[in-house]
């Protein structure tokens, strides 16, 4: 929309660089281009603003397949206004010189005329395609229809209409359609599901067997490396006693031996010994075999003596001590 303000009696427009402006007065253009700023008479002045900007037009309409089923067309065109002077000419886009504002709804005309013209290409192409090819090539084929039949439209051309893009967002069918379409594919992919799940829980299982098999080998092996470890272990103790006992054996033989050799050393030594004793008795039998008797009776009376505890005092009668010394006296002369 155009800037216009007021000074006395004068007014001034200022436009927008995406709106063409036309100034006429008295049947005379005086102002024709986009972006213009002049000053002109509210009386005098017949005004006109084209926007040549790209502009979108959204679009939802419905439609029959072949096959009777009502489906749901967004679309989107996307359009400038190439000839500004020629739409000027074939619409109003005149605007108040007080407000700025259009008199009219041109551009409500243009998306009219766009909507109009794409919907019945569209219908053209969806009465003779059935719903699942419409669903599956329909976007496409829609898309590609619309922009044939607008860029043969004649009308566009001749209000200055260019095309530049036609979008064919989406095609649906009603929803309980709709909804009886996805059973199918809800059905497969939960098949799918399930199938997946079922392998994954065979593969599980298959691992969990496999799992339990080398658990079971492993006992196995350590079983039987156990009894070789047992076996080995009996051998060893069998081989230790052998050793002990024949260590035990020498221990013993050499035991003997020396008990032997022992026994006979103590023998020889108490049989030499018993010569010496015997050697040395038979000496002191002959040494006092040639001694009077009175003489071994004071021998063994003395050694008596030695062998007797300590006597404080002895006792000796008359007689034998008369008979004493009736001995010493006898002995005397010689």
């Amino acid at each position: 929309m155009a800037d216009i303000t007021r000074r006395l009696g004068w007014r001034h427009l200022r436009g927008a660089p995406t709106a063409h402006i036309r100034h006429h007065r008295g049947g005379t253009l005086l102002h024709d281009g986009p972006g213009l700023s002049f000053w002109f008479r509210a009386l005098t002045a017949a005004l006109s603003e084209v926007p040549v900007d790209d502009r979108e037009l959204a679009m939802t309409f419905h439609a029959r397949t072949s096959d009777f089923q009502d489906v749901a067309v967004q679309a989107t065109v996307t359009y400038r206004i190439g000839d500004p002077a020629l739409a000027a000419a074939r619409l109003d886009f005149s605007i108040d010189p007080d407000t700025g504002v259009w008199r009219g709804a041109p551009l409500e005309q243009l998306g009219t005329l766009l909507t109009e013209t794409a919907q019945q290409h569209a219908l053209d192409v969806l009465t003779r395609t059935s719903l699942a090819s419409a669903l599956v090539d329909g976007v496409s084929a829609v898309r590609e229809r619309i922009a044939a039949g607008l860029d043969a439209e004649p009308r566009l051309p001749a209000t200055g209409i260019e095309v530049v893009a036609v979008r064919v967002m989406a095609l649906r069918p009603e929803p309980e359609v709709e909804r009886a379409l996805r059973t199918p594919a809800r059905e497969q992919i939960q098949q799918e599901a399930d199938r997946a799940t079922y392998e994954r829980r065979a593969v599980a299982v298959e691992r969990e067997r496999a799992i339990a098999e080398n658990e079971l080998a492993s006992q196995i092996e350590l079983a039987r490396r156990e009894e070789q470890l047992v076996e080995q272990r009996g051998t060893n103790a069998r081989r230790e006693a052998e050793e002990h006992a024949a260590a035990d054996a020498v221990r013993a033989e050499a035991e003997a031996t020396r008990s032997v050799r022992l026994a006979r050393a103590e023998a020889e030594g108490a049989r030499a010994v018993g010569d010496a004793k015997a050697q040395a008795q038979a000496a002191w039998l002959r040494v006092h075999a040639d001694v009077e008797v009175a003489t071994l009776h004071a021998l063994a009376g003395t050694r008596l003596a030695e062998n007797l505890p300590n006597i404080d005092s002895v006792t000796i009668s008359p007689d034998v001590l008369t008979g004493l010394l009736a001995k010493l006296g006898a002995r005397e002369p010689e």
